[in-house]
């Protein structure tokens, strides 16, 4: 192709158009006819269109199959509305190569989450029989400690460990607790005796009513209550909540947050068109809903049209979920959802397809262990495993075809619908504990009216003298 300045004819990206074997050409020129032509198997013919107006954005090409309209406008603004991507012709050229794709010669990856469990604590006498016990378990553990030394002559030296101190919540950056789902948190305000002890701590061992006790370190009120505090700040988006992570939706405006745009078969020379629309009243309890909508045509090697999202400012971790849930109103045909790690344009989606129920409200969940990784429509098998912490972009689709050559077993050319009224990450029920907190505090309220302090434990009877130790014990 050749073009009389560095900069795209006309204002707008050349056309580049493919034939069905896959191949291209393309020609531009200043002048107000423009040629481009098809090579391939069969007799090639020029192409030839002309500006009907002087409005750039809405040009078409005609195109030999099927002899419908290439809207080269629409094609140049789906390019924009992505953030440009470095070269069309290469997207042209992975998607048609879809086409004629052969199925991969082995099994493709199945997307891994991670299982990994925190234990806070970890150099205590506590910390460290709960570490013992998962290892045994086979449970892939992470510790927070202060002293990476002491922890390794611990806990071995390849323990997986984060540097942090609960009492200094800027040491605890929540980037560090990713993967991770579950915490059992171990620490405590350390009691000493006032005389000191022996290296291995023997006098504390006997307990406190053998010694007069005082608190090492940080005060109760900086490590039990405060400390909780920002342990629970830095993991709370790790460990998930019970209800789920609404992503898209119209709770608390939402809606906002993700940029839709189309993305159909007009990036390899295709007619189909599609859209995503907000009806204000269109959801089962009559409230606002999204809308993928569209006209899908097979018309010049096309057949899909899809919606998908701007690239997410910051991913979502969605590592402490199974997987997404999709409240649709179905019309009968099958529809993929894609998810994206990466913030390439032409790369790896982790893709699952979904049926639907014509004219019924209904819930999709489709679980992260399910995605197929998938490249130019065909499955990837050297992908790396689903990173749920990584997740960049999501899309939805509906196709002529599944994966590697195989169709879409409901596809019909026409017009279609699929309203949506939210997509939120999910548990998976039952839902277990997430968060354990190992505390003393259970033996009784220090300052309860009537307490016999002479008939309670030590650290009742000194709870004022050990800073509050159980009052601040109870209020974590």
């Amino acid at each position: 192709m050749s073009c009389p300045s560095s900069s795209s004819c006309c204002g707008v990206s050349p056309p580049v158009l493919a034939n069905p074997r896959g191949e291209f050409a393309a020609s531009c020129s200043t002048r107000t006819t423009q040629k481009a032509h098809f090579f391939g198997s069969k007799p090639s013919s020029q192409i030839i269109y002309s500006p009907t107006s002087s409005h750039l954005s809405r040009r078409s090409v005609i195109a030999l199959a099927g002899k419908q309209s290439w809207d080269i406008g629409r094609f140049a603004k789906t390019l924009f509305f992505f953030n440009g991507p470095p070269n069309p012709l290469k997207i042209v050229e992975s998607i048609m190569s879809s086409i004629t794709a052969s199925a991969p010669t082995e099994a493709p990856k199945k997307a891994e989450t991670s299982d990994v469990v925190l234990v806070t604590g970890a150099t205590g006498g506590v910390g460290r029989r709960v570490v013992d016990v998962l290892r045994k378990k086979g449970v892939p553990v992470r510790v927070l400690v202060r002293n990476a030394e002491k922890a390794r002559t611990m806990l071995g030296p390849d323990v997986d460990l984060i540097i942090g101190d609960v009492t200094k919540g800027d040491t605890l950056d929540p980037k560090y607790f990713k993967g991770i789902k579950k915490v059992i948190n171990a620490v405590s305000v350390i009691v000493g005796p006032k005389e000191g002890d022996t290296p291995d701590r023997q006098k504390y061992s006997q307990g406190i009513k053998f010694f007069e006790p005082e608190i090492k370190g940080p005060s109760p009120e900086m490590v039990e209550y405060l400390g909780m505090q920002n342990l629970i700040n830095a993991v709370k988006e790790s460990v998930g909540l019970s209800e789920g992570k609404l992503l898209f939706g119209f709770k608390g405006n939402l809606c906002g947050k993700f940029v839709w745009g189309a993305l159909d078969d007009v990036v390899m020379g295709g007619v189909s068109e599609s859209a995503f629309q907000i009806q204000p009243t269109g959801s089962e309890t009559g409230e606002a809903t999204g809308l993928f909508k569209g006209t899908v045509s097979t018309s010049n090697n096309g057949g899909f049209t899809s919606i998908r999202t701007k690239n997410f400012t910051v991913p979502e971790d969605l590592s402490a979920y199974d997987g997404v849930e999709l409240r649709v109103k179905g019309d009968g045909r099958r529809y993929k959802l894609i998810i994206r790690t990466s913030y390439e344009w032409d790369t790896i989606g982790y893709t699952a397809s979904f049926n639907t129920t014509k004219g019924e409200w209904q819930s999709v969940r489709i679980p992260f262990s399910s995605l197929i990784p998938v490249f130019r429509a065909r499955t990837a098998t050297d992908a790396p495993p689903f990173d749920a912490s990584n997740i960049t972009a999501l899309q939805l689709m509906f196709s002529k075809f599944e994966y590697d050559g195989k169709l879409n077993p409901t596809f019909a050319e026409g017009q279609f619908e699929l309203p949506f009224s939210s997509i939120r990450a999910y548990i998976n029920e039952p839902i277990t504990p997430r968060f354990v907190h190992v505390s003393s505090a259970g033996v009784t309220r220090p300052e309860r009216p009537g307490l016999d302090l002479s008939k309670q434990p030590p650290a009742v009877r000194m709870n004022k003298e050990l800073g509050s130790i159980l009052t601040y014990k109870l209020k974590a």
